[in-house]
C-alpha cells in the first residue's frame, strides 16, 4: 500500500511488515544499516521491517548471519535487490509508525520513525553484554528506535554526515524530555542497544547546503521532526508519554523503587504477630499503592528528588548536600518524618537516597 509521496517524488509504501521507500531518482544515503551501510549513492530503496513474529515471540534469523537475514528479507520478501538497498529491522509496528514532514523555503526534511524502548532503553557507556570479537553475541531486550531521515535538498558529504549527529542529538533529546530510564543503569536512556539511522539526501536539488548543525534552518529542522517524530512512535507502540511519567513508580523504577520492593519491605516492618493480623492483603497493599501513584503533590516532590540524585550521580553535588535536601523534599511530600531506614553509613550515597524514599513510601501507604 503506497502512504504518501515525499517532496522529491520519492514513494513510501506499507507491505510484508515493512516500510519501503522506493526513490525517484539517485539519492545519497548514510546508513547505519547491515546491508549497504556506510555512504551510497547508488541505492534504489530503504527500508524498515518489522522482524516480531508475535507478543511474546522472539525475532528469528533465516540465516545465519543478521546481515545475510536482510539480504533474504530485501530479496524475497520486499522484492528488491540486496546490491542496491538498505534497511533496518525492528520489533516495533510499522502501524505505529509516526511521519512527520516540515518545509522551509527551498528544503524540507520527513522524519519517518518506528520506536519502543520500555524494556530495552540504555544509556551510553552503560555496561555492555558482549564483545564482538568473542565471537558470542548475548540475545537483546527488543526494543529499538528506527529513524529514516528524508532531506529533499542537495547536501555535501559532511553536511550529510553532520546531519547524522543532529538527528541522533534531537533522538536523544526527545527521550530526555521523556525521562526515559535506562534497563541497564539507574541513568536516564539516550537511545537503545540496537537503534539504527538512514538518511538520504536529494543531489538533483537546486538547493545545495553544506551545513545540518544546530546553528543553521537545516538542523533546525531535522531537530524538529525528529524530536516530533520519535515522542510519538514512543507512545503509539508502548504509551510512553507525559502521561505515563506522571506516576511516583514510573519515576522511581529505575532506582528500584518497584511494586514488588514496597510489598516486601511493608512485610519487613511487620513483626511476625502483625502479620498474622495483618491488616493489609497483597490486593489492598496495590490499591492504597495506587491511590498515591499520580498524586500531583507527590509527582512533583518526587521529580525533583530524582533530580537531585541524578544531580548526585553525574557529581554536580556532595552526598553532603544532597542527603539532607532530600530530606527536606520528602518532608515537603508529605512522607513521615521518623521514617526509619535501614541503610548504613558505608551505604552507596544514591542507593541510601533510594532507600529514603522507599523507607518513607510504605510508611505513608501504611497511614492511609
Amino acid at each position: 500500500m503506497k502512504l504518501m509521496e515525499l517532496p522529491g517524488g520519492d514513494t513510501l509504501h506499507h507491505y510484508k511488515k515493512s516500510l519501503v521507500l522506493c526513490f525517484a531518482g539517485p539519492r545519497d544515503v548514510l546508513s547505519t544499516g547491515p546491508i549497504g551501510g556506510g555512504f551510497r549513492t547508488d541505492l534504489q530503496a530503504v527500508f524498515n521491517n518489522d522482524c516480531n513474529p508475535g507478543a511474546g515471540m522472539s525475532c528469528e534469523l533465516r540465516a545465519d548471519t543478521y546481515e545475510e537475514h536482510m539480504r533474504l528479507l530485501a530479496l524475497e520478501d520486499l522484492g528488491l535487490d540486496p546490491k542496491h538497498c538498505t534497511g533496518l529491522a525492528t520489533a516495533a509496528s510499522m502501524h505505529n509508525v509516526s511521519i512527520t514532514t516540515m518545509n522551509y523555503e527551498d528544503f524540507s526534511v520527513t522524519a519517518i520513525v518506528t520506536g519502543g524502548i520500555r524494556v530495552n532503553a540504555s544509556r551510553v557507556g552503560d555496561p555492555a553484554a558482549w564483545h564482538e570479537k568473542s565471537g558470542i553475541s548475548e540475545p537483546t531486550k527488543p526494543g529499538t528506535i528506527n529513524i529514516i531521515l528524508h532531506i529533499d535538498a542537495a547536501l555535501s558529504p559532511g553536511a550529510l554526515a553532520r546531519a547524522l549527529v543532529t538527528c541522533t542529538e534531537a533522538k536523544t533529546a526527545a527521550i530526555q524530555e521523556l525521562l526515559a530510564p535506562s534497563r541497564y543503569s539507574s541513568g536516564i536512556a539516550t537511545g537503545s542497544g540496537t537503534d539504527g539511522t538512514i538518511l538520504i539526501a536529494n543531489p538533483l536539488s537546486s538547493t545545495y547546503l553544506t551545513n545540518a548543525g544546530k546553528h543553521c534552518k537545516l538542523g533546525e529542522y531535522i531537530g524538529r521532526t525528529v524530536k516530533k517524530a520519535v515522542k510519538e512512535a514512543l507512545d503509539r507502540q508502548s504509551g510512553l508519554n507525559p502521561a505515563f511519567q506522571h506516576n511516583i513508580l514510573n519515576r522511581m523504577d529505575r532506582f528500584g523503587i518497584t511494586e514488588d520492593s514496597l510489598w516486601s519491605t511493608y512485610l519487613q516492618k511487620l513483626s511476625e504477630k502483625e502479620k498474622k493480623l495483618s491488616p493489609f492483603v497483597r490486593a489492598e497493599f496495590e490499591d492504597h499503592l495506587s491511590q498515591l501513584c499520580h498524586n500531583d503533590t507527590l509527582v512533583t516532590y518526587t521529580s525533583l528528588y530524582v533530580h537531585l540524585m541524578d544531580q548526585l550521580d553525574w557529581g554536580l553535588l556532595s552526598p553532603e548536600e544532597t542527603l539532607p535536601a532530600g530530606k527536606q523534599i520528602l518532608n515537603l511530600a508529605g512522607f513521615p518524618t521518623d521514617a526509619h531506614c535501614s541503610c548504613s553509613d558505608d551505604q552507596n550515597p544514591i542507593a541510601k537516597m533510594a532507600d529514603f524514599y522507599l523507607q518513607g513510601l510504605v510508611e505513608l501507604i501504611m497511614k492511609q
